[in-house]
């Protein structure tokens, strides 16, 4: 076959190709998260906020009555050795996010292998936090981890982003069929704002996308998923409508939790975080 009979073949291929690739383009877009520097800035020092007010030292932190630590401007979740938990772990994500954007790591990290938190529980990692004991090589881990998180806080608020980013497609496909297009356009015009922005990329940080059957008492989840199955059909701005239905939710949760220190302790700063979100100034 000559050249000439290739030809049309090969120009109805790439027209095919290009008209295919603009249309996924096109598809994905209308779900992306799109941030000024300022506005990603903005973010990450809210999520900041909200996690550890701001300080260095809750960078590196266990909670009271969780079985890991929480590290970052996220408080991205680290499982030790042998702990198989409830809720998705993220820091080790972090991490791989690190190391694609070629971040260098504190070289005890990035040997740690298997890569797991290297406190068993909460009472080692307070021993090895605490001045006193003088033990230095456990001192010096934390202190270098506290530091490192510190400076890489605007990478951190960028893996934060990417996370909802890749997340909001998935949740949209796991929605009920008959939901999927109303889901849709809640998650577009919540992202068309930098409140909305904020509100989707924290709550994903905060509890996740609601897609871990794992993440979940009783059989009811609590992620972003659930919150916008929740939101309420009012007149009331999209934004309004999801901090009701992120109050809902977390309130459902914490009723429906075995351990009474969710109500307790944690649900009125659950709900303070979600009043946050809100547009800016």
């Amino acid at each position: 076959m000559s050249r000439f009979k290739y030809e049309p073949l090969l120009i109805g291929l790439m027209l095919l190709l290009l008209l295919t690739g603009c249309l996924h383009v096109s598809d994905r877009s209308d779900l992306d998260v799109e941030l000024s520097p300022a506005e990603l800035t903005w973010i990450g020092d809210q999520v900041f906020r909200n996690e550890c007010a701001g300080r260095k030292t809750c960078l590196v932190h266990w909670n009271e009555g969780e079985a890991f630590p929480s590290l970052g401007i996220g408080h991205f979740i680290w499982y030790p050795t042998g702990v198989d938990g409830r809720f998705v772990e993220s820091f080790p994500e972090l991490i791989q996010f690190m190391r694609q954007q070629l971040v260098p790591l504190p070289e005890w990290l990035g040997d740690l292998d298997p890569f797991d938190a290297p406190w068993p529980d909460r009472d080692a990692f307070m021993r090895a936090d605490n001045e006193n004991l003088n033990n230095e090589e456990l001192e010096a881990k934390i202190a270098s981890l506290r530091s490192f998180l510190w400076a890489t806080r605007g990478v951190q608020a960028e893996f934060i982003v990417d996370r909802a980013r890749s997340a909001l497609e998935r949740v949209v496909a796991a929605a009920p069929e008959s939901s999927r297009e109303t889901i849709h356009n809640q998650l577009r015009q919540l992202i068309a704002t930098p409140g909305g922005a904020y509100a989707v990329i924290d709550y994903v940080n905060f509890k996740g996308e609601g897609l871990s059957a794992r993440e979940t008492y009783q059989g009811r989840g609590w992620g972003l998923l659930q919150v916008l199955l929740a939101m309420p059909e009012s007149d009331d701005s999209v934004l309004a409508n999801f901090r009701v239905a992120a109050e809902t939710t977390l309130t459902r949760r914490a009723e429906l939790a075995p351990r009474a220190i969710e109500r307790e302790r944690w649900l009125p700063g659950w709900l303070a975080r979600i009043d946050t979100y809100r547009e800016p100034g």
